[in-house]
């Protein structure tokens, strides 16, 4: 899942400057898993917002509502009506629900209320951890199902290197070594024979040295003759 978190209150009041009429869009996916833009903080953003500008002598109109993915054309078409009526949305989606809407609203100023952090999971109650990279070409069944472009600190393919200490990473003392997770990973399933296969150097293309990637399934699109109805 995407994790995000909230930017601060004077920094969202700073992005949306002088707006009178302000929208508060949530997104009930990613970041309402990670309690960071669902409904329920869109809410509370809002009257936030709401309070602190008629606090500050400058009294602000703002709702709020959520969509179920901020990231498809056909949920935020049912908002448009809504983005229209106001000066400012303030997205509490990730990078990309920001950016869809505001290409698919382009005549409406559209602003941040969250910063995107990584692509991870929950490991406890309001703990969320880096699990992957999105690099593109996923190594994880060489390595056990465990990560060395996240995990390892410094992406290392072919082991660890001379900062490991104990099982933990030279960069933070909490920080287990990723190369020690993937060894005891094979070692338990009698794989360690795997780590004699040298890695060569990772083509980059794939993640985004190589420019903004993009994924066509030609099976999953309509051909022309679809599209025109005959």
């Amino acid at each position: 899942m995407i994790v995000a978190e909230q930017k601060s209150l004077e920094e969202i009041k700073s992005l949306v400057g002088n707006a009178e009429k302000v929208l508060v869009v949530g997104c009930g996916t990613c970041v309402t898993v990670c309690f960071a833009g669902g409904a329920r903080e869109a809410a509370i953003v809002s009257a936030s917002l709401r309070m602190s500008s008629k606090l500050d002598g400058n009294p602000k109109e703002v709702t709020d509502v959520t969509v179920q993915r901020q990231c498809e054309w056909e949920y935020l078409d049912e908002i448009a009506a809504q983005v229209e009526a106001v000066d400012v949305v303030l997205s509490l989606g990730c990078g990309i629900g920001v950016q869809a809407i505001a290409e698919h609203f382009p005549n409406t100023w559209v602003v941040p209320g969250l910063n995107t952090t990584f692509l991870g999971l929950p490991t406890e109650q309001g703990t969320w951890v880096e699990r992957c990279a999105a690099c593109g070409d996923c190594l994880l069944g060489l390595t056990g199902g465990i990560c060395p472009i996240a995990r390892c600190s410094k992406s290392l393919l072919n082991g660890p290197c001379g900062g490991s200490i104990d099982g933990h990473c030279e960069i933070d003392d909490e920080i287990p070594c990723g190369w020690q997770l993937i060894y005891d990973r094979l070692n338990s399933k009698g794989k360690l024979d795997m780590l004699m296969d040298i890695q060569p150097p990772k083509n980059w293309s794939t993640s985004r040295d190589g420019g903004p990637r993009k994924i066509v399934r030609e099976d999953l699109r309509l051909n022309e003759k679809e599209e025109s109805g005959s």
